[in-house]
């Protein structure tokens, strides 16, 4: 009997390895199927999936509530599972080289706990070879078994989109791979289990490894040039909104609009991509100069408020300034890696301290991240200067309407940063007593 037919009748169990934005929803999607055990190190994380809360909010409640999964943190618990996805982060260190810290880790405790049969499959994403050249030694290491002889090895990268409620694991086309044609077919049927839009077998691991870098590094390249168009059309005083409305009418443009690019993936993969290319000699023309691009947006975004300011007669360091918006996105309260506490970075180099607030945060993780409570709307009152930095439901259903309420009286010039571009530029441009700026 295959592992696919012993997962299916209930003599073997699945585990996940890693239960964030993307480790928790597979689990939870298995768990419909077949007997699932969940495995975090983060207790407290633990706890909460227990008690039915979903704080990803990507399944819901109500969903975490009636999943059949073990949620544990006992690592002892992975000696009953064969199959095993491992879905950790994998983020940047400092100097921009890929953090490969948490897969290794990861790697290490499963391989102490790795039993003989076993199929253990990756979607943390990493730069090509990493899966076998990295991880598949440190499992043999810890666990004494041989790869291909005791265990196989498998990639699947993740291609979950937190916060989007359209795209979601069941209905996007799952890439697979294997370390050799039977393992792929019992990954294939595996994920078939789940996937609605069904899998797509790819004929190598480093295949698989390089779709998920690349996919994601052509976004972001494709984001740079609208963030360079936008940084010259503010030179030659077009709004480039109105640019990209025009554009967008001819069938063939491709929709990419400016933006702060954070997250886990998009401001991340580009990075691991170019840092193997390095390794092999090849200097990257293109990719590098996009992520330079990105990188920098944040602060071109906090010096064109920091100059409207100035040009509103204001002392900076004085204003009262607020920010609205802190996640990486959306619609998501996942703050990974957000552009925005760059933007609050550079402001804080000119002596500003703004108000934050974000309604999809968390209050505990904002606090932690910024040193400071968040600040609730109704405390911020005529406020100076208001950055709307990501575009939740509620600021964009609230408007004008909103803004205005924080700025409160147009008694003196004051700014407005709409670094979306949500709110209706005419009406705002034709303000009186207030000074607009779109990205």
């Amino acid at each position: 009997m295959s592992l696919y037919e012993k997962l299916l009748s209930g003599e073997e169990a699945l585990s996940l390895v890693g239960l964030g934005y993307v480790g928790m929803p597979i689990a939870v999607a298995f768990s419909r199927k077949i007997r699932v055990i969940g495995f975090d190190l983060n207790e407290a994380k633990i706890q909460e999936y227990r008690n039915g809360r979903d704080p990803t909010r990507e399944v819901g409640d109500e969903a975490i509530s009636r999943a059949r999964v073990e949620f544990t943190s006992d690592p002892d618990r992975l000696k009953d599972a064969r199959f095993h996805i491992v879905a950790v982060p994998t983020p940047v260190n400092q100097d921009k080289t890929p953090d490969l810290s948490p897969v290794e880790s990861a790697s290490r405790i499963l391989g102490q706990h790795l039993m003989p049969g076993s199929i253990v499959v990756y979607e943390s994403t990493v730069y090509p070879g990493v899966t076998e050249d990295v991880c598949i030694p440190i499992l043999e290491k810890t666990s004494g078994l041989k790869c291909g002889v005791d265990f196989k090895v498998g990639y699947s990268p993740e291609r979950i989109n937190p916060g989007d409620p359209v795209h979601r694991l069941e209905n996007i086309r799952k890439i697979v791979a294997g370390m050799d044609e039977e393992s792929l077919e019992e990954i294939r049927r595996v994920y078939n289990m789940v996937i609605e839009a069904g899998t797509y077998p790819v004929s190598n691991i480093k295949t698989a490894e390089a779709i998920k870098v690349v996919e994601n590094s052509q976004r972001d390249i494709n984001i740079a040039f609208m963030n360079e168009l936008a940084m010259v059309f503010d030179r030659m005083g077009i709004d480039t909104n109105e640019v990209i409305g025009g554009m967008n009418t001819k069938w063939n443009a491709l929709g990419f609009r400016p933006g702060l690019v954070g997250g886990h993936c998009i401001g991340v993969d580009p990075y691991y991509f170019t840092y193997e290319a390095e390794k092999l000699g090849y200097h990257s023309q293109i990719i590098l100069s996009g992520r330079k691009v990105n990188d920098g947006m944040a602060e071109f975004v906090a010096d064109a408020a920091i100059k409207q300011m100035i040009l509103a007669g204001m002392s900076p360091r004085h204003a009262r300034v607020a920010i609205l918006g802190l996640t990486f996105k959306e619609d998501c309260p996942d703050m990974r890696n957000s552009k925005v506490r760059d933007i609050e970075r550079r402001l804080s180099e000119f002596g500003i301290e703004p108000m934050i607030y974000d309604p999809e945060g968390d209050p505990a993780e904002i606090r932690a991240i910024y040193g400071r409570p968040m600040t609730q709307p109704e405390e911020m009152q005529d406020m100076d200067c208001v950055i709307v930095a990501v575009a939740h439901r509620v600021f964009v259903e609230g408007g004008c309407h909103l803004v205005r309420k924080i700025l409160g009286p147009l008694n003196r010039e004051k700014v407005l940063v709409d670094v979306k571009g949500i709110l209706d530029t005419r009406e705002m441009r034709n303000m009186e007593g207030l000074r607009y700026w779109a990205l």
